[in-house]
Order: C-alpha cells, then sequence, then structure tokens
C-alpha cells in the first residue's frame, strides 16, 4: 500500500538531572559526542537539555527502537545523573540556575548560544527548560505522483507537494487540540517553576503546598505560561502557499522590535541578542507544527524552503509521556501517523488571520481545560462539544487505519484508533488525568513524582546495558564528532561579525 511507507523520525528532549534532582549544572557529557555535529545527541537550549535524535524510517519499531538504544547508551554514560521524565521542569531554581547551551569556538557554535542568549532575554530561561517530542513524518514517496494525478493538479510534482504539505498543516492547525488532549501530560506544575516569574501563580489553583494546576487541563506546557509565546501573538504567517510562509516567516526576522531593541545586539563587545528583531531566526517561531527541508551547513530555513520545497512536517505539540522511558510509545505514534495522513488527504481551505485565532483559542482551552466534560470548542464559526468533534476526527481516520492496517495479522492502527476512542470518552483515561490520578494516590507534590518516576527509568535503563555493536557504534560517532566540530573551528575563515552578516544577507 502506498500510504503505508512514510518515514518517521522522533526528537527527544530530556532535562538532565544532578544526582540530588537538581537541574545538572555540569557540561555536556564528553563521552557523548559533540554537541554541535553529532547526528544522534545534541543539546537543545540549555546545557542540560539533552536532545536525542533518531534517523528517519518508515517502521515505527524501528524509530523507537533507535531511541531506546540512544537511552541506553547516554545511561551508560551518565555516572550519578539522570534523565527528568516530565515535560514541565522541576529542579530548577529560577532562570540563572538553567546553563545555556554552548558549542564551541566556531562562527556557527558561537552563534547558536548567542541564539540561546536572546532567548534569555526575550522569554526568560525557564519557558526554554521546557521538553517536548517532535514528530517528523514525511508523506511516501511513491504515493505523490498518485496524488497529484488523481487532483489533475497543473502545478510541477515538486510544487505539488509543497502544496499538500501546506493543506496537511492548515488541517492539523485546525484539528491539532486532539493531540493535547488525547496525549498531553503535564496538568500540574513544580512552584519552583514560576521563581523568575511569580505574578504568573495567581492563575493557577493549589493542588498542594509544591504544585500548582488547573483541575481539568492536559497540557499546560502548550499554554500561554510554557510553549506558547505572547511575545509572538501578534504575528500573522501565512500557511496557504509555501511563498507566502516564508515571506511572512521572512518579514518577521527582518522587522524591527522596539521592545527587543532595549537588550541591545552588542553590548560592551558582547552579543546579547542575534539581532533586535521580532525573531531573530527562523526557529524563534514558536508553532505546534513546522514545514521542513533538510538544511545544508549554514543555509537559513527558509531560504531550503524556497530552494527545494517542503520535506517533511514537524509536530512540535507533543508531551513526554512520564509514564514511558522514553517518552513516547508506538500505539501513540501509529494514531498520529494516521492522523497526519488524514489531514492530507482531507479537503483544506485557505485560512485567515481570524481562523489562526479561533484555532489558537481552541488549543489553549484544550490545553488548560481539556478534560472539562462540557467544554466547547469552536468549529466553522459554531461551538462544539470537544467529544463530539473528537469523535469526528476519528471516524474519518477510520479507513485511512484500515488501509494502513492492510496485510498485517494484527490490525495495529485500528487499535491504535480504537484506543483512543476510549479515551474521548473517558477523560479519566488521559495521561494528564493519570498523572494527577498517581501523584493524589502517592500523596506526592509534582516534583517527588516526576522524580521518583525518573529514577525508575534510569534503572530500567541502567539494568540493560547496550549491546557491544551498538556501543561502540555511538562511541564511534561520539569521537568522529569531535573530529568535525575541530574541523569545522580550523576552517572558519571569517570573523564573528562578517559570519553573522554573511548568514542574514543570503537570498
Amino acid at each position: 500500500m502506498l500510504i503505508k511507507k512514510g518515514l518517521k523520525g522522533i526528537e527527544k528532549e530530556s532535562l538532565r538531572l544532578s544526582n540530588v534532582g537538581f537541574i545538572a549544572q555540569s557540561a555536556h557529557p564528553y563521552s557523548l559526542g559533540s554537541a554541535l555535529t553529532h547526528p544522534h545527541i545534541t543539546t537543545d537550549y540549555s546545557e542540560a537539555l539533552l536532545e536525542f535524535i533518531t534517523p528517519p524510517l518508515a517502521n515505527i519499531d524501528s524509530t523507537l527502537s533507535f531511541m531506546y538504544k540512544i537511552h541506553q547508551f547516554v545511561y551508560s554514560q551518565l555516572n550519578d545523573e539522570y534523565l527528568l521524565s516530565s515535560s514541565m521542569p522541576c529542579g530548577i531554581k529560577g532562570d540563572e540556575s538553567i546553563p545555556i547551551a554552548q558549542y564551541g569556538k566556531s562562527n556557527i557554535g558561537q552563534m547558536k548560544h548567542i541564539y540561546r542568549q536572546g532567548l534569555a532575554h526575550r522569554y526568560g530561561r525557564t519557558m526554554q527548560a521546557i521538553a517536548g517530542i517532535h514528530f517528523n513524518y514525511s508523506v511516501p514517496e511513491k504515493l505523490w505522483p498518485v496524488l497529484h494525478k488523481l487532483e489533475g493538479s497543473k502545478l510541477s510534482l515538486e510544487n505539488f507537494k509543497s502544496s499538500a504539505y501546506f493543506d496537511l498543516i492548515r488541517n492539523f492547525q485546525r484539528q491539532g487540540w486532539i493531540i493535547l488532549y488525547l496525549f498531553g501530560a503535564s496538568p500540574a506544575i513544580c512552584k519552583n517553576f514560576f521563581a523568575s516569574r511569580p505574578e504568573l501563580m495567581s492563575q493557577f489553583s493549589e493542588c498542594d503546598n509544591g504544585t500548582l494546576y488547573h483541575p481539568h487541563a492536559t497540557s499546560l506546557r502548550m499554554s500561554n505560561i510554557g510553549y506558547k509565546s505572547n511575545n509572538q501573538a501578534n504575528l500573522e504567517i501565512d500557511y496557504n502557499s509555501l511563498d507566502g510562509y516564508v515571506d511572512s516567516l521572512s518579514a518577521a526576522i527582518n522587522t524591527p522590535s522596539p521592545e527587543y531593541e532595549n537588550f541591545g545586539v552588542k553590548v560592551n563587545g558582547q552579543y546579547q541578542q542575534l539581532n533586535n528583531n521580532l525573531l531573530q531566526i527562523e526557529n524563534e517561531f514558536y508553532s505546534t507544527v513546522r514545514p521542513k527541508q533538510i538544511i545544508n551547513p549554514c543555509e537559513k530555513p527558509t531560504l531550503a524552503l524556497k530552494r527545494r520545497g517542503v520535506h517533511y512536517v514537524e509536530i512540535r505539540s507533543l508531551d513526554l509521556n512520564p509514564f514511558n522511558p522514553i517518552g513516547i510509545d508506538a500505539t501513540q505514534a501509529r494514531f498520529i501517523e494516521a492522523f497526519l495522513l488524514a489531514c492530507l488527504l482531507q479537503d483544506s481551505p485557505k485560512s485567515n488571520h481570524a481562523e489562526s485565532e479561533v484555532n489558537n483559542n481552541n488549543q489553549l482551552n484544550v490545553a488548560n481545560n481539556g478534560r472539562q466534560s462540557d467544554l466547547e470548542l469552536i468549529k466553522n464559526n459554531q461551538p462544539i462539544l470537544l467529544k463530539d468533534w473528537a469523535n469526528d476526527i476519528l471516524d474519518n481516520m477510520q479507513t485511512i487505519c484500515t488501509i494502513l492496517d492492510a496485510d498485517e495479522p494484527d490490525n495495529l492502527y485500528t487499535q491504535a484508533l480504537d484506543k483512543q476512542r476510549g479515551v474521548v470518552e473517558n477523560p479519566n483515561l488521559t495521561p494528564s488525568a493519570k498523572l494527577l490520578s498517581a501523584m493524589n494516590r502517592t500523596e506526592l507534590p509534582f516534583a517527588r513524582f516526576a522524580d521518583n518516576i525518573s529514577q525508575k527509568h534510569a534503572e530500567t535503563f541502567s539494568s540493560q546495558p547496550l549491546s557491544k555493536v551498538d556501543t561502540d557504534f555511538f562511541t564511534h560517532l561520539a569521537k568522529q564528532s569531535h573530529h568535525k566540530q575541530i574541523e569545522i573551528e580550523t576552517k572558519d575563515s571569517l570573523s564573528l561579525d562578517d559570519f553573522l552578516t554573511h548568514y542574514f544577507s543570503q537570498v
């Protein structure tokens, strides 16, 4: 079946903790390789926020197996440190406790650090310590000519692919709130999360002496105190076409912000941010889904998209599942794959700013109150119960799951769909409800509960050592990555100022 061979890749972030449960202050372990050049083990915002990246593979079990092996290798190198299994950070003591990631002395390495320094000024470090999972998906290549022919499109095949990916993206923006309901796992937050922003605490109820929450929340990570950014609320990014997307995102990168001018760009010879524009670079735009193209060294992402079109989509709204050692399981991944195919194959009208605001409000509603039994969302300018809309979405996925299960004995995609039907019927089956229930049952505040389950996962990996073949594989990659970093640093011929000028002048 043509729709069965789409490539699935996973990027997973995890905060590295010291043996006493606080965010690690140590440098990125040398034995893991260079965070600048390693293809599978790097850092995100913080030196302590590890990011693991699988290759894109057609078989989701293979993708998850690779992710598991990364964890096994990392744990063999961490000594007495361990990884936090929740999305919302614990073990932090305000912004200054969060070390910004370092990438060496090369121009590109310094650029990555300066960008993160700019994020600290703009949003604070605490928000950047939130962890999540990105699910990368590319439509099977052999499917594109068939869809192109069925549509009778007059576009070139390459342009048709990009246009269809934006169809998928718009439908995901309309319906992607269901990911927060079904898989959100961050209904509670450690009070220490607000050490640098205490004024935000009044928005929440107190769960216990150390924990704040919303009683019906699903994913506070995706709320305005987490991954969503009020600073970017007025950006109007065009998702109706590749050209519109590139132009509108580029405009934000090139438009000065009076607020960010206050920080300065280079103060006393030290960069504070890459520039004082609304966005320093493309990655600063916080969205639930991104069109992506593989970039060449030092190539701007928007330029890669403009030159070669959309290659895959990156889904960014997934919380870590704290009950799973790697944060995601195969049932969840199969559901997401089928959901993305449904978003691709359904009609996808063009969108406007008014609809974008509705989509955003629906998402925030589900993030903060998604398990409320009578919660209504807005669909086609009309109120609809979350439960009714969710069932419509699942019904529309049935045929796709049946096709994905063709010639497979266990009907795993249909099983994944049926499991989520049960979660729609009973909000107590959601990960967010299960987390609050487990906290209540164990009488533990969120930080203690998250720490306990994280240490259990650490014991799981430590008791399952990686095979010699796989250990040698990751050890070789680590050594190779250090050599690559040295090579990059040796070959730099421009000053940092000239490098940044050249980077931002690419057209």
